[in-house]
């Protein structure tokens, strides 16, 4: 399993458990196969692996398990290109 990095406890405020994402970030992420958009890309998925991964992990699974699933979630999601045509007005 490729190794992923972890969001840093202070890409979040204390108490919260997902990081405030900007829009602009993710209308870039959406954007295929420029510089821009693959380093957007990268840190959603940086940021938002550890939140997805505890989560996972309070629902019961094992430690291997929960790195696995977050891991398939990823790929799917990125399969899917799920950040494609995104906009702030409609949510």
């Amino acid at each position: 399993m490729a190794e992923m990095t972890t969001a840093s406890p202070s890409s979040s405020a204390p108490g919260d458990i997902f990081a405030t994402t900007h829009w602009s970030v993710v209308v870039s992420a959406g954007q295929r196969h420029t510089p821009q958009s693959d380093h957007a890309l990268e840190e959603l998925c940086r940021t938002y692996w550890f939140p997805l991964y505890a989560y996972v992990r309070r629902r019961g699974h094992s430690k291997e398990d929960a790195e696995d699933l977050t891991q398939t979630f990823f790929v799917r999601f990125l399969a899917k290109n799920y950040l494609e045509g995104l906009n702030a007005e409609r949510g």
